[in-house]
Formats: C-alpha cells, structure tokens, sequence
C-alpha cells in the first residue's frame, strides 16, 4: 500500500496538482502509514515536506474545532439542536429567519448563501455578523443543502454567547487540551519554515505561510467557526483516534457516545449531498473519498487541500493535508481524493 499511495502522489507532484503531502493512514486503531512527500513551499524557494509540517486546515475547521464545542455543549445541556438561533443572537431573524435552528445551521441546509466577500470591504468579526444577520435566505429552510460559510460563521458566534468566552479559548480548553493537541490552534506562532505555504497574497506581495488563507476568516482577525485552523498530522491523528473510539482518549471521555453517533446520521436524505451534523456523509454521486469507501462513512475536506475521512466498516480512517492552492486554485484536488481513497480502502 505505501509504495502505490507515494507512486500515486508524486505523479500528482510531478503534474504540479500539488507541491506536496503529509498522509497518515489508520487502520483498527493503529498508524499504519505517515509520511511526507514532495515540498511545503515551492515559491520562493523550495522547502522540503516534513511530517511535522503544520498546515492551515480551511473547512476542517468546521469539524475539528465548531463541530466538538457544540457537541459537548449539547452533551452539557447548554443548548439543543432545535434553539433557535435568534434565542442567542437575536438580530439574525432579520428577513424571515427567526425560524431557523441550530440544526438547520450544522446540516447546511438554514438555507442561508453559501459565501459573500465581506473582505473586500475590510469588515471586521463584529461587520460581518451584522452583515449576516441582514441576510436573505436563498432557498427555504430544511429545503435543500446549500454548504454555507455564513452557517459557521453564526454558530462561532453563538458558542460565544453560550460559553462567555472567546471562540478560541474554549475550543482550547476544552477540546485540544484533552486532546494533546499542542500544535493546533488560531494565529499560530512557528517558524516560517514549519508552514505549508497557501496562495500569493497581493496584499502582503508574497506567499501566506501561517497567515489563513480564507478572506473572510483574514478579515476576521483569523478566527471563525468555519476556517482559521492550523494543525499538524500528528495532532489531527489524536482527534481522529477520539472520534473513532466514541468520544474517549487515553482513558478520557471529551465526547459522548450518544453525540457523535448523531453526528454521523443522515440527516439531508432529501438531497443528493448527505449531511450529518458538520460532516459531509458519503453521498451517491462525487464523494470525496471515492467509490469503495461504505455508505457509512464520513469526513471533511478543506479548500486548502485539506480531507479527513472515516470508514467505520473496516475501522479506517485516512488524513490528507496538502496545500495545493500554493499553485492556484485548480480543481486537481476534486480526482486526487477519490482516487486516492480508492487506492487505499481497496486493501481492505
């Protein structure tokens, strides 16, 4: 299996779809494969991939950091699934949303748009909820999914208001601590080198290492509830080993059982995209993790060149982390997970 994984990604190397990758590959609770290839930068100059390298994370932010801090506030009994939103934020039932849930928020389906550029106009955090709120709905709520930013944007806030305290910290506390994550966090602070470089930023007049890649999230100081997250292979296999162990790591419950087998249902069966709470599950048409994975599975990928991906049927899961818009924002990645995911679960 490694030899046909790293033929596979160096040939994605060599056709410039991607400057390099860290992949960890588990199987029944143990690492079976974690390895580097290719560069972290290659603009300027080249930097070679390390297994250590930290990546910006893009939408898996969604599921590592607002995903588990909802959870648990579930779990805690701070909130339920059908609150709605205007009970915390009562400014979003502007236009007709005083309906929508946090349920509607976490399956994509409020029916809010799925991305503004409220960065082009330099808005901060605080604009940009405002800007929200004012918001129309696109489609009727629980009608259909429509994957929006602007969803984890509100539930950020709204973790906020439960938890009196800011974003960041909590999921700190509460989340990556437990968890051993030492290396996972917002606004990070390692060297030039340890970073994965993103996209050419016009604004700095040269390539992003450890400054986000999304806009908004830019504008928002780098912190969101959808993007802003950096982390490394070895961190996100900790989270990994405690989503697939029912909530437990090294002896300690952060999760329940209960919330995260909720979690992964199908709660969008009424559209070809199915959702669970924040994950994507594997749909009948352009799944990101291929054709072989099961139907029970689910996962994430970030814009960045970011997946993770768990099939409980054979106790898999796989961790990609790439950062391909280094090169632009070609849709190379859309066949390199599938068929990566192909390669891999056809071993077992």
């Amino acid at each position: 299996m490694k030899e046909k994984i790293h033929e596979f990604l160096q040939k994605e190397i060599d056709l410039q779809h991607i400057p390099g990758a860290v992949i960890s590959v588990s199987h029944k609770g143990k690492v079976l494969l974690e390895e580097a290839i290719g560069n972290s930068a290659v603009y300027p100059g080249k930097i070679t991939m390390k297994q250590n390298t930290v990546f910006d994370l893009a939408s898996l932010t969604k599921v590592v950091a607002t995903l588990p801090v909802i959870l648990k506030l579930i779990d805690d009994g701070e909130i339920r699934l059908d609150d709605r939103v205007e009970h915390f934020l009562p400014g979003f039932a502007q236009n007709g949303k005083g309906h929508i849930t946090l349920r509607h928020l976490l399956t994509h389906t409020s029916g809010l748009p799925a991305h503004k550029q409220y960065y082009l106009e330099n808005l901060n955090t605080d604009q940009i909820v405002e800007r929200i709120y004012a918001e129309s709905l696109e489609v009727p709520s629980g009608s259909r999914v429509i994957y929006s930013d602007l969803g984890l944007i509100t539930l950020y806030k709204i973790i906020e208001v439960v938890t009196g305290q800011k974003f960041e910290m909590f999921v700190e506390n509460e989340i990556f601590a437990p968890l051993e994550m030492v290396e996972t966090g917002f606004n990070p602070t390692f060297e030039r080198e340890r970073y994965a470089a993103t996209e050419y930023s016009e604004k700095l007049r040269e390539y992003k290492y450890g400054i986000v890649h999304d806009d908004n999230t830019e504008s928002m100081g780098g912190i969101s509830g959808h993007a802003g997250l950096f982390s490394t292979i070895q961190d996100l296999q900790k989270y990994a080993e405690m989503i697939e162990n029912n909530g437990v790591y090294k002896g300690k419950q952060i999760l329940s059982e209960a919330s995260l087998q909720l979690s992964r249902q199908n709660l969008t069966s009424f559209d070809s995209e199915y959702r669970g709470l924040g994950w994507i599950l594997k749909s009948p048409v352009l799944s990101s993790c291929g054709d072989l994975f099961s139907e029970w599975s689910y996962g994430h990928t970030g814009f960045t060149g970011t997946s993770i991906w768990f099939d409980p049927s054979v106790n898999l899961n796989v961790i990609l982390l790439t950062n391909r818009v280094h090169f632009g924002r070609q849709p190379h990645i859309l066949r390199l997970r599938p068929r990566l995911h192909n390669i891999i679960r056809s071993f077992y």
